[in-house]
């Protein structure tokens, strides 16, 4: 299974980002191989508005079924789910140390944004 992970930086020694659709960049991790692609997400960075429905439909493209990040938006949450992707808020340290808290079961799985818009 494919996960996204909001990050600060390219690998997964980086940061997490606290925000997901103004996220520096996505770590795609394999759950099954370890394997991890960076995504920047420079685009949706300075956007006015729209940055987490675009970023959401990037993950959608990456074929991720999980997004994990510190916080995810109303926009954002509605696209993420309507795409069938599942949404786990909390992640904080490394994306190392938020993929094994995803896989520990300790980040809160969302039923709905744990932030207004444009926070």
């Amino acid at each position: 299974m494919k996960i996204a992970i909001s990050a600060q930086g390219k690998d997964t020694s980086s940061q997490t980002d606290p925000r997901f659709g103004r996220a520096k960049y996505f770590i795609v991790v394999d759950s099954e191989t370890g394997a991890f692609v960076a995504h920047d997400n420079a685009q949706n960075l300075n956007a006015p508005q729209g940055a987490g429905i675009q970023a959401a439909k990037n993950i959608s493209d990456f074929g991720a079924k999980v997004v994990v990040s510190g916080n995810v938006g109303p926009k954002a949450f509605a696209a993420l789910s309507s795409a069938g992707i599942e949404v786990y808020t909390g992640a904080m340290g490394s994306v190392l140390e938020a993929l094994n808290a995803f896989k520990a079961g300790t980040l809160n799985k969302n039923e709905k944004a744990n932030v207004e818009g444009h926070w």
